[in-house]
């Protein structure tokens, strides 16, 4: 896994539409990003690893 999800998809041609963050339960921030390429659309939750360093990344077609 990638240390660097987002950049690497915007090197892909990816823009970044818009963006939030959410708290969830005060432990973890979710960092979402509305991604756009070609009419293609998708989001991507990147959130800090619970144990060791890193980030988790789910990417979600829509």
């Amino acid at each position: 896994m990638s240390h660097t999800p987002l950049s690497d998809l915007v090197r892909q041609g990816w823009q970044v539409v818009s963006y939030s963050v959410t708290d969830s339960s005060g432990e973890t921030w979710h960092h979402n990003f509305l991604l756009a390429r070609n009419s293609q659309h998708k989001v991507l939750t990147v959130r800090k690893k619970m144990l060791g360093d890193g980030v988790v990344a789910t990417e979600m077609e829509v």
